[in-house]
């Protein structure tokens, strides 16, 4: 379902009180799971965070450097050369597609202008124009009196229009007033001699993403750092909410990472890719391969050379137990470029075994789950899977190449999110990709549907369960009505019945019973995000779905879909659709905060039309503080989690 069917369906289903039957979380948000009859033969279910556009206030969303451009023969195609030396065509100028070619074309200039806007500008003459002529240096120029005069087409201030490091300039061979433009910021085309100019990026896979360092979670975006031509990094954030481009990020989000790293390598004294610290222990990775550790904040190191390695690019810790790490290396400059790096260590960096086993590619990222013993690996070669008994050194390991369905593309990096089920994957030009973490088939979770967190349940609430498709819950002598599944999640509602401080369920499915044991709460409340972190808010008056792109209006009316939120009165029948007229109301006391201010709290009911799902409608004040803001619910003694609202005047 992508974004339009989305709100058309939400607005539908909630705003104008259409009944649109028993609707589970599956059939309201891009199913995450894995599809599939096995864990052997499971096909993930990949979806992209984001896209690959940056907002660099230039003419139109750009992208990252493009080296090359030029135009076949006949003007019909537009190909493009990206940073990475991979080649891109285009014949509709929206869309690009890989291409063919192998190698960039050598140009040769017929005959030069009688002068140049800039000493080391380069000259092309337009064609069918003889006259005509454009220069590409710091900036771009047209002459139309065979180079006596320049106009400047892209300077204003003394600074680009389309940004510094302009790298290539394509005159189209079919029309002299056409013009194509390469930079750090991607491809740029005047259709009109240079007068006005439009990007060409919106489809072109060329994000310069080489780290991710969060994913989204709450109120936290997904962040990543870019490295352009001129060397300078940038990390840029994709906020929940957001629709269209990759933004600059808080710096405050992101200073705090830098400041520790050169923090650390001052005290060990030369420069360090990447510093990772867990309670009292530091970890560290310079780029000759070699690793230290300390157990005490810094005051001593315990150094570790890797033979034969490049450098340390990543380096995960576990949280409870700091004395166990896993780190990835780069294969060191001439070395075979199938050779991987990944290390291991359960004593606290005093000793690191080699557990690359058969991992093709370069190690990029890896990152561990220590409960399941999963680990993954982002190289060159794709994404893997391997699982081993992290507390104790390992004997033999099997990595899986778990990145079928995804781009063809090298992946730089990956990350779990803090509960482990969800993966996430950064791939070199595509941006960023997630899906079910594939170890959750061997270990199921069970998480708030709303939000994937582990907040304790409430009656009524929708719980999903990742890793199976179920056949029958139950709790006790209640039977808990499955809405929807899949081979890999299945959706249910805790029986409005439920009562006491926890919730026993028996899980049955492909021939086996697993108990599980939930602390239970009158209310939880859970507002439900999508699986990119963007909330699920909604125009009372329009039914239109708020995000970044359409934000809400001071003194409108936000309708809020939640679960969790427990009693209704009248009571309600458990599995079964809530009533578009006379709605049960919420029996708990709701209150809703617009950045920690309350706000009015003007309905509280079932959601219309809808199962375990809640609608709180609150009224914004007259005057508000443009931009994002901070929302969440009380019920009862309990807050919801923390979503983003975007406000406009």
């Amino acid at each position: 379902m992508d974004e339009t069917e989305r709100k058309d369906r939400i607005g539908t289903g909630m705003c104008r009180n259409a009944t649109i039957g028993v609707v589970g979380l599956l059939s309201l948000f891009p199913t995450v799971g894995l599809f599939a009859q096995a864990a052997s033969s499971a096909r993930l279910e990949w979806r992209r965070i984001g896209n690959t556009l940056i907002d660099v206030s230039l003419p139109a969303l750009a992208t990252g450097p493009v080296r090359h451009v030029w135009y076949s023969p006949d003007g019909q195609t537009l190909f493009s050369q990206t940073a990475s030396g991979r080649i891109w065509e285009t014949r509709d100028f929206e869309t690009w597609k890989p291409s063919a070619l192998k190698a960039v074309p050598v140009r040769i200039t017929l005959r030069g202008a009688a002068t140049r806007p800039e000493p080391s500008a380069r000259v092309e003459q337009a064609s069918g124009n003889p006259n005509r002529y454009y220069a590409l240096g710091r900036f771009v120029y047209r002459s139309d009196d065979g180079g006596f005069a320049w106009s400047n087409l892209t300077g204003y201030r003394n600074q680009s229009i389309l940004g510094d490091g302009l790298s290539d300039l394509a005159l189209s061979p079919a029309n002299p007033d056409e013009i194509t433009v390469s930079s750090r910021f991607g491809v740029w085309r005047s259709l009109d001699g240079g007068a006005t100019w439009d990007g060409l990026n919106q489809s072109l896979p060329n994000l310069p993403a080489t780290r991710l360092l969060s994913v989204p979670g709450g109120m936290r975006p997904a962040v990543v750092s870019v490295s352009f031509d001129s060397g300078s990094d940038l990390e840029l954030e994709w906020a929940p909410g957001e629709r269209g481009a990759w933004r600059a990020a808080n710096p405050a989000q992101v200073r705090a990472e830098r400041q520790f790293r050169q923090q650390v390598s001052q005290q060990i004294g030369l420069p360090l890719r990447i510093a990772r610290s867990v309670s009292d222990w530091i970890y560290a990775g310079s780029a000759d391969g070699r690793l230290f550790a300390s157990p005490d904040r810094g005051q001593t190191w315990l150094p570790f050379n890797v033979p034969g390695a490049g450098a340390v690019n990543s380096i995960w810790v576990n949280s409870r137990d700091p004395r166990i790490a896993v780190a990835g290396l780069s294969v060191p400059a001439g070395a075979d470029p199938a050779a991987a790096r990944v290390i291991h260590t359960t004593n606290g960096g005093q000793f690191w075994e080699d557990i690359t086993a058969n991992l093709q590619g370069d190690a990029g990222g890896v990152v561990a789950d220590m409960k399941s013993g999963a680990i993954y690996a982002a190289t060159n070669r794709g994404v893997f899977y391997a699982a081993a008994d992290l507390a104790n050194l390992v004997s033999t390991l099997n990595w899986q190449r778990i990145s079928d369905g995804l781009p063809d593309a090298a992946a730089l990096d990956v990350r779990l999110d803090e509960n482990g089920n969800q993966l996430f994957v950064l791939l070199q030009g595509q941006g960023v990709y997630a899906t079910m973490a594939p170890h959750r088939l061997r270990e199921l979770s069970v998480v708030n549907a709303a939000d994937f967190s582990s907040r304790p349940a409430a009656p009524g609430t929708l719980l999903s369960i990742l890793g199976r498709r179920l056949e029958r819950v139950s709790s006790g002598d209640l039977n808990v009505p499955i809405l929807g599944s899949t081979d890999a999640e299945t959706q249910v509602q805790v029986p409005f019945e439920a009562k006491g401080s926890s919730l026993p369920l028996i899980l049955s499915g492909n021939g086996r019973n697993q108990p599980v044991d939930l602390p239970l709460e009158p209310v939880s409340p859970a507002i439900f995000v999508d699986r990119d972190g963007s909330p699920l808010l909604l125009d009372a008056d329009s039914g239109v779905a708020l995000d970044a792109m359409t934000p809400a209006k001071s003194g409108a009316r936000i309708q809020i879909l939640a679960t969790g939120l427990g009693a209704v009165d009248p009571p309600w029948q458990t599995g079964i659709a809530a009533p578009v007229d006379n709605t049960p109301k919420v029996v708990a006391p709701v209150r809703a905060f617009v950045d920690r201010e309350p706000v009015e709290v003007t309905r509280a009911t079932l959601a219309p039309g809808y199962i375990g799902f809640y609608l709180i409608e609150i009224q914004l004040p007259k005057i508000v503080n443009a931009g994002p803001a901070e929302l969440y619910i009380d019920a009862g003694d309990n807050s919801s989690n923390r979503v983003r609202v975007y406000l406009a005047p």
